[in-house]
């Protein structure tokens, strides 16, 4: 199973992010812990400078923009072939 952080205040674009990453999942048919993080300290430990920010499996691999929805499978199968 994955673990998927979305890293960010709340904001339009951080919620985005989370329902763009949530309908990849639901197309992949993985499993997956689709997790918020919303507090700045816990922000700061994946040194991301801005937000919103996408990491798999505590590997940062988007940070300051909203990635496609096929950015984001793109993200999740490696990860997936990486497990």
């Amino acid at each position: 199973m994955l673990t998927i952080k979305v890293l960010g205040s709340g904001c339009a674009n951080c919620k985005k992010l989370e329902a763009v990453t949530k309908q990849a999942v639901a197309k992949l048919g993985i499993e997956a812990e689709v997790v918020k993080v919303t507090e700045y300290p816990d922000i700061m430990k994946y040194n991301v400078m801005s937000t919103p920010g996408l990491v798999v499996n505590e590997k940062v691999v988007s940070s300051g923009r909203i990635p496609s929805e096929a950015e984001i499978t793109t993200f999740l199968t490696s990860a997936l072939s990486l497990a």
